[in-house]
């Protein structure tokens, strides 16, 4: 027989496969997964079932239905001050994995080149180099996760085609503020690029930290693609309803990688969408104060277990530094101890890496779970961290 596809047959099996069998071998508390643990809104699952018995069961049109077209142009007006066509500058897709794919189908040819942030979301590499596309990557340097402008700029050069930019950022909890966009929008301007913003948290911000899309800045409205998820916005993550807003002539062509990836996404699931997109704006703002209450709850405990909690601002994800609890081993090493000893689960951050000599003392935490869990993860913790 002859081999198979080389990139992908040699794709490792993911950390979070790993670290989810292993969680539930040693019955752990998995707050590696980043789905929430409760069901979205009520109203929004009556739409879905109610959609699904009114005879509107067929393939609905590519791009997405017109009720969720419309409600994702209303919603980039409500918060964002963007005027965008329903008809011509929106895209629904099934998930927002597949608007990334999307994109990076739709604006890559072999050879060129794009600049990813790491840490990264994990299909991003996969993506590019499935494609035939080369990531240049650079990376933020933590505690706080600030961007290294000198090595940013070096970054872009003739072969760049686009830059990837997720804020809130996975796993980090990092959002961008208005000098750090500024600077990568100029960098898109100066190098006539494209910018594929991965904006799925967008609703998640927490404090003082605000979210404000690329594309809202000077001359970025023609260079970027703006993606964000229902998932996300709504905690219902298997429903797979992401949406991608850009300029015609960009979302004409996402349209075409989307038809050959999956071709439309379940109409009903879109029309509940639309439903939760038009919810008033205290839904929005209760979800991001719950879930960052949600963050205090985990970070204060792991704080009081000897934990060094880094600055998060958005997202599901917190990270610790584990060398002040006294562990010797690596992220790997200690994120097995604390499932086997403690029936804690957490993700590696060096996972989240895609070059050599990663930061190995860095863990990733998720919130979203219910308080009671997150209260007993923490006292897990606090128990067993010290003996690991």
């Amino acid at each position: 027989m002859k081999s198979l596809n080389s990139m992908l047959s040699g794709l490792p099996t993911t950390i979070f496969t790993v670290m989810s069998a292993l969680a539930a071998r040693h019955d752990a508390i998995n707050l590696g997964q980043g789905f929430p643990d409760t069901e979205g809104p009520a109203d929004l699952i009556e739409a879905a079932a109610a959609a699904l018995r009114d005879g509107r069961n067929q393939y609905p049109p590519l791009t997405g239905v017109p009720e969720l077209r419309t409600a994702v142009a209303r919603s980039n007006a409500r918060f964002y001050g963007l005027s965008v066509d329903p008809a011509t500058e929106v895209v629904v897709t099934s998930g927002a994995t597949e608007a990334l794919a999307a994109s990076l189908m739709a604006m890559v040819d072999p050879g060129d080149e794009v600049v990813v942030l790491e840490p990264l979301y994990d299909t991003y590499l996969p993506v590019i180099r499935a494609l035939g596309a080369v990531a240049r990557p650079v990376r933020l340097t933590p505690p706080d996760w600030s961007l290294p402008r000198a090595e940013l700029a070096a970054a872009f050069g003739p072969r760049t085609k686009a830059i990837m930019l997720n804020s809130p950022m996975n796993p980090t909890g990092k959002v961008f503020g208005p000098d750090e966009l500024a600077f990568i929008a100029d960098l898109v301007a100066r190098h006539q690029v494209y910018a594929i913003c991965d904006e799925v948290y967008e609703h998640l911000t927490f404090g003082g930290a605000r979210h404000i899309p690329l594309m809202t800045l000077p001359g970025m409205r023609p260079r970027c693609v703006r993606i964000g998820s229902a998932g996300k916005s709504f905690s219902l993550t298997g429903w797979k309803v992401g949406y991608v807003t850009a300029p015609a002539a960009i979302a004409a062509t996402v349209a075409k990688a989307h038809q050959l990836l999956t071709f439309t996404t379940p109409p009903n699931l879109q029309r509940a969408v639309a439903v939760g997109l038009d919810k008033d704006t205290d839904y929005f703002t209760t979800l991001a104060a719950d879930m960052q209450a949600k963050r205090d709850l985990l970070s204060d405990g792991l704080r009081a277990a000897g934990f060094d909690v880094l600055p998060c601002d958005g997202s599901y994800f917190i990270v610790a530094d584990i060398r002040s609890t006294g562990f010797a081993g690596d992220d790997v090493a200690f994120c097995r101890a604390l499932t086997e000893r403690c029936r804690v689960t957490a993700i590696p951050v060096s996972a989240f890496y895609g070059t050599d000599n990663a930061p190995d003392h860095l863990v990733r935490f998720a919130f979203c779970k219910k308080d009671p869990i997150l209260a007993e993860a923490v006292a897990r913790i606090r128990a067993g961290v010290r003996d690991l």
